[in-house]
C-alpha cells in the first residue's frame, strides 16, 4: 500500500465512527499525477448525489509531462461501492450530524483507493478532552520509561 495523501485535521476535527474503502474514477493524466505525488485532500468532503458518491474538492494537480490533454485540478470524482454499501452508508448518513469525511488516497495493487470515514464533528469541549488524555498518557510513559531504567 503506496499512501499518496492523507488528512490529519480529520482526527482531529471529528470522531470517525466507520472507515469504508472505495475506488475512484480518474482519467489517465490524473493517475500519473498522483504517482508524482501531486494530490490534496484536506479541504475535501463526500456527498450523494443520487444514488452514487462523489468525491467534492479533492485537488490533484497537472502532471508534469501532460501535454495538451490536462485535466482540470478541481472537480467532482465519482468513487466506485458496491451498491448494499451504499444503502447502508445513506442510511447512517442521513442522521444529524454524521458526514462523509476522506481520510486518505492510495494505490493499492496498482489501483487508486479513498479510505473515507462516517464521521462526527467534535466540540471544542471535546478536543480539550483529547488533548487532556494525550498529555497524561505522555506523562505515564515517561514515568514508566524512568522507572525501567533504574
Amino acid at each position: 500500500m503506496n499512501i499518496i495523501a492523507t488528512n490529519r485535521k480529520a482526527r482531529h476535527e471529528y470522531h470517525i465512527l466507520n472507515k469504508f474503502e472505495a475506488g475512484i474514477v480518474l482519467h489517465g493524466s490524473e493517475v500519473k499525477a498522483l504517482r508524482e505525488g501531486k494530490a490534496n485532500v484536506k479541504e475535501a468532503y463526500i456527498r450523494f448525489s443520487g444514488h452514487e458518491l462523489y468525491i467534492v474538492g479533492m485537488h490533484i494537480g497537472e502532471y508534469s509531462n501532460a501535454g495538451y490533454t490536462a485535466h482540470s485540478a478541481v472537480h467532482d470524482r465519482k468513487l466506485l461501492m458496491h451498491r448494499k454499501e451504499l444503502t447502508k452508508i445513506k442510511k447512517t448518513i442521513d442522521e444529524k450530524g454524521k458526514t462523509l469525511i476522506p481520510l486518505s488516497l492510495y494505490f493499492k495493487n496498482n489501483r487508486v483507493k479513498v479510505e473515507f470515514g462516517l464521521a462526527q464533528g467534535k466540540k471544542l469541549w471535546d478536543n480539550r478532552k483529547t488533548k487532556m488524555d494525550q498529555d497524561v498518557k505522555r506523562q505515564v510513559d515517561r514515568e514508566m520509561k524512568g522507572r525501567v531504567k533504574k
